[in-house]
């Protein structure tokens, strides 16, 4: 499925369902989105949460093993929690496989001295509080992509355009590509929209969100959505294996996101975690051989984007100016 014109999968239970007189009603081809990848492919895949070059060695070895093909690994404890060292290990390895590593920038809320976020309310959120948390997630991107990182993470709106900006002015290298993170989750168009605007390539939506919000989201833009197919716990723990077909269909270009529920956090990682974070890494990969299985099932599976495609393609900007 390579564009929004193709025959649609096949339905979970279907031709069962319908031999017993329960048919789903028919899908109607207006819910579709009208979006690709550049140079083609409806969806690619993410494998999150590997927070260091051992954890990445897991990831890439059981890959291999399971056939799982992966076009962007990302890591969330942050740059500041890497040396130097373990970066270039990391963006090396990835760069033998042509894909594409991204890090987390900076500090942000449960990691900073305020307390709002750990009310009831959650405060301002899981943002950078202060001139100098912003200064913070600037030189970890900055650190970054001088040891060879062209994807960042991030869980801030001024931080993201201010990242946005200083691409524009060649502070970072102008094909960074910068990727909001579910923290920030934007859950309508409009939101979506502004995300896009101030400089995102790609959008992390909440795993909650409804088909119709994905259609909704797909009519104002055509930036690419990344989306927990198995959210962690802290993120809701929603399982949506069986709409992985259908959350394309809807949702395209889409990265397939393969998180794990019912796992402790491990942000920010440490020694003290190897053996959960090694364990947790290598099952993330299990998981997502077991949705490519159902997207096969399903007829589906054609739609992937080309291994080693990580560009976003043209997206509406705000104007970049001071």
């Amino acid at each position: 499925m390579t564009d929004a014109s193709a025959t649609a999968a096949r339905r979970p239970g279907e031709q069962a369902l319908a031999a017993l007189g329960l048919g789903a009603p028919t899908l109607d081809p207006a819910d579709a989105s009208a979006h690709s990848f550049p140079g083609g492919g409806r969806w690619r895949t993410e494998i999150p949460s590997c927070e260091g070059p051992e954890a990445l060695a897991v990831v890439l070895k059981e890959s291999s093993r399971l056939d799982v093909p992966i076009h962007r690994i990302s890591q969330g404890s942050g740059v500041w929690m890497l040396t130097d060292a373990e970066i270039t290990e990391m963006v090396e390895a990835t760069n033998e496989r042509d894909i594409e590593l991204c890090l987390f920038t900076g500090p942000r809320g449960t990691w900073d001295i305020g307390a709002s976020v750990r009310s009831d309310s959650r405060g301002g959120g899981l943002r950078a509080r202060g001139h100098d948390a912003v200064a913070g997630c600037v030189e970890d991107a900055v650190r970054a992509t001088e040891l060879g990182v062209r994807c960042l993470l991030v869980a801030d709106e001024g931080v993201l355009w201010t990242l946005h900006r200083a691409r524009e002015a060649g502070i970072i290298p102008a094909e960074t590509t910068l990727k909001v993170s579910a923290l920030v989750g934007p859950v309508n168009p409009a939101s979506y929209a502004v995300i896009e605007r101030l400089g995102a390539d790609s959008i992390n939506v909440p795993s909650d969100l409804t088909l119709d919000h994905l259609t909704e989201i797909r009519r104002v833009s055509a930036a690419p959505m990344d989306m927990y197919i198995e959210a962690p716990d802290d993120l809701g723990g929603y399982v949506r294996m069986y709409e992985v077909a259908e959350l394309i269909r809807r949702g395209a270009p889409l990265y397939l996101k393969f998180g794990l529920s019912k796992a402790p956090g491990i942000y920010p990682y440490g020694t003290h975690l190897r053996d959960l974070t090694l364990d947790t890494a290598r099952e993330r990969v299990r998981r997502g051989r077991l949705a490519l299985d159902l997207l096969a099932r399903h007829g589906a599976e054609d739609g992937m984007a080309p291994l080693g495609s990580r560009l976003p393609g043209p997206l509406h900007r705000f104007p970049a100016t001071a």
